[in-house]
């Protein structure tokens, strides 16, 4: 895909660290892995380098943006924390649990990360890459996925040039990323209640919240490959790329073993190259609605789910 910017290929190492480093101090875009999937990076304290986001990926100004930051300390000074957010925050950082709390109002956010709520989105990554390039900075970091918006997520190198490739600066080819789909995001209520905005990699005791838009991932239409998608399904069409799973058979396998983790690791993969495939549909097997399955079965349901 051509676009307006030479994307670069960089390495993991300290050279590409510090490329990465340099481009997001001048407030471009750096597509950086994590442990959940790539993100697209730029700096939170500036409104041209978040309204770039907003630009690449061509999301909706009315979705917020998850802030990453490289230590708690560094948290406190943008969002509020209850008792109950620093117990979540001591148990779960660094990893993938992102906390929906207050925004303070000294915060220095570009107002666009926030999409003009009350409340912001923060988390502590655990992915080498993204920690080291955190150290060798001093601002946060917006970073959604790094894919055009409402597509199938990114979980390698591959997976982001095929969507974002002239449209962002630069890309650290960290390898593929480990857990596979995104964060927890959790968000702490008045009096500590919480509630789950979006099922994750961590599986958290709280209620599903069924109300608007506050973080990524809740819209209805999401992690789409461009094709109609049948979901629980043993025996595929002959037009049907078929994902399997456990004893099913498929085209290509979320986990032959049937084992969720696996599964989830593979998704995105298996849903780009159903994408990438020449049958004009797509069938998925059943997947157990359990532990990290919830959080599978919930983006297969929003990849299934046509756009208005």
């Amino acid at each position: 895909m051509g676009g307006k910017y030479a994307t670069e290929t960089l390495g993991s190492d300290e050279g590409g660290i510090a490329r990465a480093a340099a481009i997001l101090r001048d407030g471009g875009l750096v597509a950086v892995p994590t442990e959940t999937v790539y993100g697209l990076a730029a700096r939170a304290d500036r409104a041209d380098a978040a309204a770039r986001i907003y630009e690449a990926k061509g999301r909706p100004s009315f979705n917020p943006l998850i802030v990453h930051v490289a230590s708690l300390d560094a948290a406190r000074e943008i969002a509020v924390f209850d008792d109950t957010a620093e117990t979540l925050a001591v148990k779960y950082w660094p990893g993938p649990l992102t906390l929906v709390l207050p925004r303070r109002r000294d915060a220095s956010l570009a107002p666009a990360v926030t999409a003009g709520l009350d409340t912001v989105a923060i988390r502590m990554p655990n992915h080498p890459v993204m920690r080291d390039i955190l150290r060798e900075i001093d601002f946060p970091l917006a970073a959604p996925s790094a894919n055009r918006s409402g597509f199938i997520s990114p979980t390698t190198a591959a997976h982001v040039l095929a969507s974002l490739d002239g449209r962002i600066d630069a890309v650290i080819d960290g390898g593929a990323c480990k857990a596979g789909v995104e964060s927890t995001i959790v968000a702490v209520r008045e009096g500590g209640e919480i509630e789950i905005l979006r099922p994750g990699p961590l599986e958290i005791a709280a209620r599903l919240s069924e109300g608007g838009i506050e973080a990524p991932g809740q819209l209805a239409s999401h992690y789409a490959p461009g094709k109609p998608v049948r979901l629980d399904v043993t025996s595929a069409d002959r037009d049907e790329f078929i994902i399997g799973f456990s004893e099913v058979k498929g085209d290509c396998s979320l986990s032959p073993e049937g084992d969720l983790d696996e599964a989830a690791s593979r998704l995105y993969a298996c849903l780009h190259l159903a994408a990438a495939s020449k049958k004009p549909r797509i069938a998925v097997a059943p997947v157990p609605e359990t532990g990290i399955g919830k959080a599978i079965n919930d983006r297969l349901r929003r990849a299934a789910t046509p756009p208005d």
